[in-house]
């Protein structure tokens, strides 16, 4: 099986974005850790430029291109994180980037991506619009395509969070990480599969939105869930590059109820006094399930914190 990426590019990659991304701290909770009844450490993408671990991958992409691909800039689709890090790496190297949005996504992340310096171009609430959309960019200026998720170089990017948080808690016995596109988990999974070789990448994923854990299950890769999940963030399916990563090398994926992740995003934003969107509060809600609880062995775990994204004044709570 040949894999989107392996260490030595991840590390390349580290190297390439250094300047245009933080290297975000890892943060504990000892209340958290009671609740959990185990060692919690908290990386905090959440505190990322852009607010996310996004950043990273379209940093990445943005930094890859050669001269002549750099004249014609950038496109994109995107109703979020992915949309505000393109606009952002873009204008850091600058050059022009558009990105192709729902007319439902937030005004609040539509106006983050303007300020960026980004084009946005409107489009249906669709998979299929969406692409066809950024297609018909890359037609007339011969911009490159750099997709939210699913591109060796996007998942290359995102693989740089285990490379920090494996080198400040090098002792970890299982990651956790939200799954939405798979980029993230997937990044991070090949890269401690040769940093620490054994070591088990969880997923987490909305009940509302378990498209990853049923694809896991049958084997074939499922369709995108209906948008019903208030992790706005998780609602979208595996890719090509993305899908094998997640079938052979992540041992589960933990399912989680809404109730469970609007209570785990108010525990963390209270005791740990830092904002998380609801995306970032899912691999916590499933480390608080009786289903991850039953996994005694497991005494130090990581939890990747994808972002902090949230309209404030549409708390669930």
């Amino acid at each position: 099986m040949t894999w989107p990426t392996d260490l030595a590019t991840i590390r390349a990659a580290a190297n390439r974005i250094r300047p245009h991304v933080h290297r975000t701290p890892v943060f504990t909770c000892a209340s958290l850790d009671a609740l959990a009844g185990r060692a919690l450490f908290f990386k905090c993408e959440n505190l990322q430029r852009t607010g996310s671990f996004k950043m990273r991958g379209a940093a990445n992409a943005v930094f890859s291109l050669d001269a002549e691909a750099q004249k014609r800039g950038v496109v994109t689709h995107s109703s979020g994180n992915h949309a505000q890090a393109l606009a952002l790496a873009a204008r850091d190297r600058g050059l022009r980037a558009v990105v192709v949005m729902p007319h439902t996504a937030s005004s609040m992340k539509r106006q983050a991506v303007l300020d960026f310096g980004a084009e946005v171009i409107d489009c249906e609430n669709t998979l299929a619009d969406r692409e066809a959309s950024a297609q018909r960019v890359v037609d007339q200026t011969g911009a490159t395509l750099v997709p939210p998720f699913d591109h060796p170089l996007v998942i290359t990017g995102q693989g740089t969070v285990a490379l920090e948080l494996l080198e400040d808690v090098p002792d970890l016995d299982a990651i956790v990480v939200a799954v939405g596109g798979g980029g993230l988990i997937s990044g991070i999974t090949l890269a401690a599969a040769e940093l620490a070789p054994g070591l088990p990448i969880f997923g987490a994923e909305p009940a509302l939105a378990d498209d990853a854990a049923a694809s896991k299950r049958t084997g074939v890769i499922q369709p995108q869930r209906p948008p019903r999940s208030i992790a706005d963030g998780l609602l979208t399916s595996l890719g090509q590059h993305t899908w094998p990563v997640v079938r052979d090398l992540v041992p589960r994926i933990f399912t989680v109820e809404e109730d469970e992740i609007i209570t785990a995003m108010r525990l963390f934003m209270e005791r740990a006094k830092l904002v998380i969107e609801p995306s970032a509060a899912v691999p916590l809600a499933a480390v608080l399930s009786p289903e991850f609880r039953a996994l005694s062995d497991l005494q130090r775990v990581g939890i990747i914190l994808c972002g902090g994204n949230v309209d404030l004044s549409r708390l669930p709570f």
